[in-house]
């Protein structure tokens, strides 16, 4: 009876022991967990930030030709053109309404200074939201 009480004991204790490795384990997944779901928010905040900034710099860029070309309807085809082109090779953000929003952007938002702390907080679909209201105050 004397051996049956070690084998017990020595079960117990190596219950106590996998209890522990298993507690440790959860904390790490635990740890591990928080620190790919705060890189996984960077990422996208990131991606937010460089997205606006990109689409600042389109509108900025497309608004400086334009403006070189001084032709009202010159304007009107290029983006169209601009839009086709690009929306070919990179997809339905740039789609012509979506180029026209860039222009604007950039017309109410003519600094880069100001834009980029902003875009690190704000995501391309809130400065759209913003857009109606800053003309309507100008």
């Amino acid at each position: 009876m004397g051996r049956m009480n070690n084998k017990n004991y020595l079960t117990l204790n190596e219950m106590a022991k996998n209890n522990n490795i298993i507690q440790s384990g959860d904390r790490l997944f635990q740890e591990l967990s928080q620190l790919i779901e705060q890189s996984k928010t960077q990422l996208v905040s990131y991606a937010n930030s460089t997205l606006t900034t990109l689409f600042w710099q389109v509108g900025k860029r497309i608004n400086e030709h334009i403006l070189q070309n001084k032709r009202a309807d010159y304007g009107k085809e290029i983006v169209s053109t601009l839009s086709t082109q690009l929306k070919l090779k990179y997809g339905k953000n740039f789609e012509e309404r979506n180029l026209r929003r860039m222009m604007q952007f950039a017309e109410q938002f003519p600094d880069l200074a100001i834009v980029g702390p902003l875009a690190r907080h704000l995501s391309w679909s809130h400065f759209v939201e913003l857009l109606p209201l800053k003309k309507s105050e100008a």
